[in-house]
């Protein structure tokens, strides 16, 4: 059991002694508890091993003896006797943004609503206008909430997937059957969002079916759906379910084509091989009756005169015939990110201390790294004051020349203001190297009110990055609406960079507006938003983003060297340093 499922489970029991009506300071132990788990940056299963993990700040005697016994056991006898005391259908309710435990507490003492579907009817009926601590407004924004659900059933993270992917993959490599082996689908094609995941294994034909009772032993498995001879489909405990295909080794290449998708880029690669009086499937291309043989994917795309083309590009939008014209860019690579500048550190909401993270940074061989925390208007996520900049500035001065052999930035992340101001006077954000300019609040305004507020950010001076754009939150909220086309016009003139926000419930832009981004010249950063150590991670989604609309290193910002940096922002670290640290060189 991993540390986020321990952090899960004392969240849920938080929960559980809310609806009880237990103590606050009880609450918030099981609370306090559950985010320093989550944050663990030791092994958690070691800890209760060598019995150390009483010492982990927030963790008391009563919470590590709970936790050790789950760590041990795979159970919680208190967790369970509090399950028993609620209908778990109850719990679905906490998924309606807006309701907290206080009143679902209330929904479920006074009108005796246990489920999705009685909480809709109740709504439909009007019988929350007249409920204490509800009303109409909040009535409506529970239909809404609940509507929200409904569409999103069903559909998981790409984070989700490549999580349950790794899994898989580390299990399939202990089994010696397996010849080859790759994630296929929507997953492969980094899609922010997928159904289910698709995974593909070689196999002798002869060992097709001690490879799928393997499968079906895999310990998330809770539901075999289907098992064929080539096809199993089964349900995770998370919910999602994969799909796995077992083909041969020959007909490995030619499946992963075509189990990658998409089905519009797969009918016109098939319509090509037919051109050519050839026969395409998921077996292979066949030349009459012959098979023409393929070691790798990149084989299967030469039978057809074409590059390989990447897996993200395969949406049917323009990537064939880029490649017959010989024109597919070389996408971004992980490897091309020389640093990152959307950071936070405990100054505001973010988990480490400014050393750790550049420690962090340059453990990852990064060149440089921008400290951007909230600014003073994001007063629930700590946000600095003009005073928290100077102190965290003094620091970071202090780290440069600590060191030397990574470029410390000093950032903000600044909510852009309802009139599209940013969050501090002139004097203050010329102290910054960079700014990122981001929506945070008023995310409904009127669409011409938008687009002007946005602009205003924009036009700003002293903004260099305009981060995730729409503020959507996937799975769960929509973005904001502005006029696109003049919002674009305006960053291209003023040479603002968009970003790519990693977050993988984010992932904004999207892929879809990248390449509008790229024909404009708009140029792009792909950063983590990163709130603790291993959110540095996140970048692999926002490659996998950028990838899809078909970024470049060349337009990605932080895929630059620092000199490189230096002269595109006109950056002079020396002609940035406080009054403090121009009194400590001085002396």
């Amino acid at each position: 059991m991993d540390k986020k499922e321990v952090a899960k489970i004392l969240e849920e029991i938080a929960l559980m002694l809310e609806l009880k009506g237990e103590n606050t300071f009880k609450i918030r132990a099981y609370q306090n508890g559950a985010r320093s788990i989550e944050n663990l940056e030791q092994n958690l299963e070691e800890l209760v091993k060598s019995r150390e993990l009483g010492k982990v700040p927030g963790i008391g005697k009563g919470l590590s003896e709970n936790v050790t016994e789950l760590i041990n056991t795979g159970e919680m006898t208190y967790y369970q006797e509090l399950k028993e005391e609620f209908p778990q259908t109850l719990f679905d309710l906490f998924k309606v943004p807006g309701l907290g435990p206080k009143k679902v507490k209330v929904l479920y003492e006074k009108l005796e609503i246990e489920t999705l579907g009685e909480l809709e009817y109740a709504c439909l009926e009007n019988r929350l206008t007249d409920l204490k601590g509800f009303g109409k407004t909040t009535q409506e924004k529970i239909l809404q909430g609940i509507e929200n659900l409904k569409k999103y059933r069903g559909k998981y993270l790409v984070s989700t997937g490549i999580m349950v992917l790794e899994e898989l993959r580390d299990y399939f490599q202990q089994e010696e059957r397996v010849l080859r082996f790759s994630e296929a689908g929507s997953l492969r094609r980094r899609k922010e969002v997928i159904k289910d995941v698709d995974i593909l294994a070689a196999v002798k034909e002869t060992d097709r079916k001690a490879l799928g009772d393997y499968f079906i032993a895999f310990p998330r498995v809770e539901e075999v759906i289907a098992q064929g001879a080539t096809k199993i489909s089964v349900r995770l405990d998370l919910g999602i379910n994969v799909d796995l295909r077992l083909v041969t080794e020959s007909e490995f290449p030619y499946a992963l084509h075509h189990f990658t998708g998409s089905k519009a880029h797969n009918t016109k690669i098939r319509q090509m091989a037919k051109k050519k009086g050839l026969k395409m499937n998921e077996y292979g291309i066949f030349d009459g009756e012959e098979r023409i043989p393929a070691k790798t994917e990149a084989d299967v795309f030469k039978v057809l005169d074409l590059p390989m083309i990447p897996p993200e590009l395969r949406e049917d939008q323009g990537e064939i015939e880029a490649g017959e014209a010989g024109e597919l860019p070389p996408l971004v690579e992980k490897q091309d990110i020389k640093g990152l500048f959307h950071i936070h550190s405990h100054y505001s909401d973010g988990i480490n201390a400014v050393e750790e993270i550049v420690q962090e940074a340059v453990e990852r061989g990064f060149q440089y790294i921008g400290i951007s925390d909230h600014s003073q208007t994001a007063y629930y996520a700590n946000g600095l004051k003009p005073k928290d900049i100077e102190r965290q500035h003094r620091e970071i001065e202090s780290l440069r020349g600590k060191y030397p052999e990574i470029k410390i930035l000093k950032g903000i992340e600044s909510d852009i203001l309802k009139d599209g101001s940013l969050d501090y006077e002139e004097e203050v954000l010329e102290k910054f190297d960079y700014i990122i300019a981001s929506l945070h609040s008023n995310l409904k305004m009127d669409r011409d009110l938008m687009t002007k507020r946005l602009i205003g950010a924009i036009e700003n001076p002293y903004t260099k990055i305009l981060g995730h754009m729409t503020g959507r939150l996937l799975l769960s909220r929509e973005g904001c609406d502005f006029d696109e086309e003049q919002v674009f016009k305006v960053l291209q003139k003023n040479k603002v960079a968009v970003e790519i926000n990693s977050n993988p419930h984010r992932l904004d832009l999207d892929w879809r507006k990248c390449k509008k981004a790229k024909t404009m010249g708009i140029s792009i950063t792909i950063d983590p938003d990163a709130h603790k150590l291993s959110g540095f991670d996140h970048v692999d989604y926002g490659i996998g983003v950028a990838r899809k609309g078909w970024i470049e290193r060349k337009e990605v910002i932080n895929g630059q060297s620092f000199s490189d940096l230096k002269v595109f922002w006109g950056l002079n670290l020396e002609d940035k340093k406080s009054e403090q640290g121009e009194n400590t060189k001085q002396s």
